[in-house]
């Protein structure tokens, strides 16, 4: 297994690298890096469950709950979520290659840039924004996902398998096409819903939403996966992990939210979260 950024992950203990699996990278930064990783695993879902991030339509109940916290329209906070991550991709697959010879770029890093470009540009021309996000949490989700693709890409193979190429470009694929089209569905969605000022929310339909609260949650999972499969590295399969925590609590309070606010008859309860006919 052949990783970039080889003056930063060089470790010279032979024996301890033996005993490893390629997958794991011997790096005492890394390990320590993944033992953090594992250890927030075991919190991430009962924390966002019990106190949800606040963005999107939980922003209002959640900085009520946490006090005065400075707001930026919806759409900046989104781009400060996203352009950070977007940027160190960038520059790690684009800018340092051409000035350092021990940097090479990788398939996880195009994927990785990929994700966040497409999520950038839904953003500016794609979804509908109203509403305010707090200021600390958009600083906050944009420099987690601004180190996770920078730990992702200094570690992830240079030259991962055919199989593992495959499987993760395909897994991507589905991913980043089934997340923007439901994306698409919500953003249509909030269109016409605007132009009925009698009516704000109106429950999703089409595609995977007849049967689940947050399919593009379940495609976003997709495309992670694809990345740590490309990535053949633990850091992009604990960080899949991290994300699958995340999202499905955000698909429980989706669920919930929408059995609230919805009637029996436009959201029935069988609904699952975020997995149709599954969780």
């Amino acid at each position: 297994h052949n990783s970039t950024f080889e003056h930063f992950l060089r470790f010279d203990d032979t024996t301890v690298t033996m005993m490893l699996p390629a997958i794991i990278n011997p790096h005492p930064g890394i390990l320590a890096y993944n033992a953090f990783q594992a250890v927030a695993i075991t919190g991430i879902h009962k924390g966002e469950c019990e106190n949800p991030t606040p963005y999107s339509k939980f922003a209002l109940t959640s900085s009520t709950k946490r006090g005065n916290s400075p707001m930026v329209p919806s759409k900046m906070g989104m781009l400060i979520i996203y352009v950070p991550a977007t940027i160190v991709a960038f520059i790690y697959q684009c800018i340092l290659p051409l000035f350092r010879d021990d940097i090479v770029p990788t398939i996880a890093g195009w994927l990785l840039l990929a994700h966040f470009a497409k999520r950038d540009l839904e953003v500016l021309f794609l979804h509908k924004y109203s509403g305010q996000t707090e200021l600390n949490a958009s600083r906050t989700i944009g420099f987690y996902y601004a180190l996770t693709t920078f730990m992702i890409a200094i570690v992830a193979s240079v030259e991962p398998s055919v199989k593992e190429t495959q499987i993760g470009l395909a897994l991507f694929a589905v991913g980043a096409l089934g997340n923007f089209y439901h994306h698409y569905l919500l953003a249509q969605l909030r269109s016409s819903s605007n132009k009925d000022s009698s009516k704000k929310y109106v429950a999703p339909k089409r595609g995977l939403f007849e049967y689940a609260a947050a399919p593009h949650y379940m495609f976003e999972l997709i495309g992670w996966l694809g990345i740590a499969v490309a990535s053949h590295q633990l850091t992009g399969y604990l960080t899949f992990v991290s994300m699958t925590m995340y999202l499905s609590a955000r698909s429980f309070l989706q669920n919930q939210w929408n059995k609230d606010k919805f009637g029996e008859k436009e959201w029935p309860s069988s609904r699952k979260n975020m997995v149709p006919f599954v969780y």
